[in-house]
């Protein structure tokens, strides 16, 4: 099992959620979240500019098996993706176990 992390740009959140949705996605998390990276947030008060220091994202928590991860990565850069700096980033991580916790199921059948 993996679990996918993905930041993205908080304007193409419900795009990348119904893209989810339609390659079989059935459960995520999502937050949202500040950072900083390549693009730089600006603001202008009274004339003068500010560097806001944070730029504003949606953090989405994703458990895939393994045979799905390709596409579910695959799916999240296409409904993602501007073109520009700032699109966000996707880390893949390897889980050892995963439990639902209303059945004690584990594995592959907690996450199903």
């Amino acid at each position: 099992m993996k679990k996918i992390e993905a930041i993205i740009r908080t304007s193409k959140f419900e795009q990348v959620v119904e893209a989810l949705a339609d390659a079989g996605v059935t459960f995520l998390s999502f937050y949202d979240v500040k950072g900083h990276g390549l693009e730089k947030e600006y603001r202008t008060y009274r004339g003068t500019t500010y560097d806001v220091g944070y730029i504003p994202r949606t953090k989405l928590e994703i458990v895939v098996s393994e045979e799905f991860l390709q596409k579910a990565v695959d799916t999240i850069l296409d409904a993602a993706k501007t073109d520009k700096i700032g699109d966000g980033k996707i880390f893949v991580t390897h889980l050892d176990e995963v439990y639902r916790i209303r059945t004690g199921e584990k594995g592959h059948e907690a996450i199903n």
